[in-house]
């Protein structure tokens, strides 16, 4: 009975463990180029959903927020720039930047009563209202994302 000793054994080892190793960097390149295919046909179908349903994105604040959360949920944020890929698709970006200074706006216009601090409900009635336009679009949800996309401006706003 041989034990598998000596350097012929050893060679026998090594050979093993590069065609192993060989084998696993061949599976890890193909299921790499299998998700990076996945992700060209999804990203593809998520551009085609988003023209599709561009206008009721834009005009639909539920459906916006939907949207928002599916993309949220799948680490798409088609809101992160005003100048992105996105917002050049949808036209969102720009809805809430816009939005974001008309936050300030009402803020700043209201901050001899109130400190510039405002209820949720209230901001959103006086975003409705403003522009000598009546928005009834904006909700509560869309005013958050507007705020949070002002942070970038420091802790001044």
């Amino acid at each position: 009975m041989r034990r598998n000793v000596g350097i012929g054994a050893i060679n026998k080892q090594r050979l093993a463990r590069e065609k192993l190793t060989q084998k696993g960097n061949e599976i890890a390149e193909l299921q790499l180029q299998q998700v990076s295919q996945q992700m060209d046909v999804f990203k593809k179908s998520l551009e085609e959903f988003a023209m599709k349903y561009k206008n009721e994105i834009k005009k639909n604040p539920e459906f916006r927020a939907r949207f928002q959360v599916m993309c949220s949920k799948i680490g798409v944020d088609p809101l992160a720039s005003s100048k992105g890929f996105w917002a050049q698709l949808l036209g969102v970006g720009d809805f809430y930047y816009e939005l974001g200074v008309q936050i300030v706006e009402v803020c700043l216009a209201t901050r001899p009563t109130n400190g510039g601090i405002i209820k949720m409900e209230e901001l959103v009635a006086r975003l409705g209202k403003s522009s000598g336009k009546t928005r009834k679009d904006v909700q509560p949800d869309d005013v958050s994302r507007a705020i949070g996309k002002l942070a970038v401006l420091g802790d001044g706003f």
